[in-house]
């Protein structure tokens, strides 16, 4: 008799503690899957890594503080060293993990992998920002304005300040790859559709490690303006360069000197550090809030680095502020398909995604303008500041918005 009851007992006990375990699954909430590949160590790890702070800090503040009421984010980030086939193996895992949604990192393995995004049917939002990414794809979602509206914006600002008579002569130095041309070829139709600049020789970048002969090339040849699209350790190299040789403009547009401007990977707190005061005057494009404009959204980002124990160079970073809104985007949308009581899977983020505009759009504190999507138009921010470097420091000058390129996109 009691080894029945003691049985019984057992059965009863085991009966509870799965009821118990099945209520505190559910009081826990859902997880949604995500997953992130890009580089952390390697090539560019100076823009990733800071960038994945970005991506898990946001990640964590979501989960901490319940933004999501009981549903939580695991967002799984891998370190691909700028290498497509890793991220390509990366990207086909977080499939089979049952992933909602994606983050890719370069132009490479974005533009390599467009056809993967396609048939899996997953929203991705990449770090590149290259215009051909959204050829031919709609899984893809830019958070910013692209390289070749940094370029032709910048462009725009030359011919609206340029001083001295005549068609501003500038000069391209540039990233040797799709990532660096693709500027330069939608700033060559700017000028066939009528933006009165005169390009007169493009330079892709090697491994020199002095620029002397190319700059005064181009000083001979009557340039004023170097259109910059590569990434901040050879701008730096181009820009102490010109200063040791006297060349650099001491105002915008000086006569017989060389003014230098460039697209988003070109500047920020990085650039600074290589070139030191060599940056000086530096004209960058970013759609990014900078934290030297001491602003409440500088504020926001300076907190949440402080939250998860960020050392000063990644909470200033805008590649850190980067990663922020790369993981607000689907947080955002998960957000909305929730409180559209619809289930958070892929094809409904992507249907949340492209109703983000008007009165939906959505407003970050990182950026520089809204973000909204619509089936048509993938790129989220579409305003630029025109940062120019001033003691040390990344200031607003401007805030634009390419006309230009409004006009290309036109003719595609």
């Amino acid at each position: 008799m009691k080894s029945k009851k003691a049985v019984l007992f057992n059965v009863l006990l085991v009966l509870v503690l799965m009821v118990a375990f099945t209520a505190s699954v559910q009081a826990g909430g859902k997880v949604y899957k995500l997953g992130m590949s890009l580089a952390i160590t390697g090539p560019t790890s100076d823009a990733g890594n800071p960038m994945s702070k970005g991506v898990e800090d946001w990640f964590k503040f979501v989960n901490d503080t319940k933004l999501l009421g009981d549903d939580t984010i695991e967002c799984v980030i891998r370190d691909d060293q700028y290498e497509n086939d890793a991220t390509k193996r990366n990207f086909e895992e977080y499939l089979d993990e049952g992933i909602v949604f994606y983050l890719n990192y370069s132009t490479g393995s974005t533009l390599a992998l467009k056809k993967d995004f396609e048939d899996a049917k997953v929203p991705v939002v990449p770090a590149s920002y290259h215009e051909g990414n959204l050829i031919d794809s709609t899984q893809i979602f830019l958070p910013v304005a692209t390289y070749s509206e940094n370029i032709v914006g910048l462009a725009e600002y030359i011919v609206a300040n340029h001083k001295e008579g005549g068609v501003p002569k500038v000069a391209f130095f540039i990233h040797p790859s799709a990532f660096g041309r693709g500027p330069l070829e939608d700033t060559q139709k700017a000028v066939a559709a009528g933006l009165k600049i005169e390009i007169v020789e493009t330079v892709e970048h090697g491994k020199d490690l002095d620029s002397t002969a190319m700059l005064t090339r181009l000083q001979s040849k009557g340039v004023q303006y170097v259109l910059c699209h590569s990434v901040q350790s050879p701008v730096a190299t181009l820009l102490k360069d010109s200063q040791r040789l006297g060349m650099t403009a001491k105002s915008f547009g000086e006569k017989g000197k060389l003014t230098f401007v460039g697209a988003h990977y070109t500047g920020g707190n990085d650039l600074i550090a290589l070139a030191g005061d060599a940056a000086e005057g530096f004209l960058w494009a970013c759609s990014y809030n900078m934290t030297s404009e001491n602003n409440e959204g500088a504020k926001k980002q300076l907190d949440l680095a402080k939250k998860y124990g960020r050392d000063d160079k990644a909470a200033n970073s805008h590649n850190y502020a980067t990663g922020i809104l790369m993981a607000q985007i689907p947080t955002e949308a998960i957000k909305r398909v929730k409180e559209a009581k619809m289930e958070v899977n892929p094809a409904n983020l992507y249907k949340i995604l492209n109703e983000m505009n008007g009165a939906k759009e959505y407003k970050s504190f990182v950026a520089a303008g809204p973000l909204s999507y619509s089936p048509k138009d993938h790129i989220g921010v579409d305003v630029q500041n025109i940062y120019q470097a001033q003691g040390g420091q990344f200031k607003a000058i401007k805030s634009v918005s390419s006309e230009y390129m409004k006009t290309i996109r036109a003719g595609k």
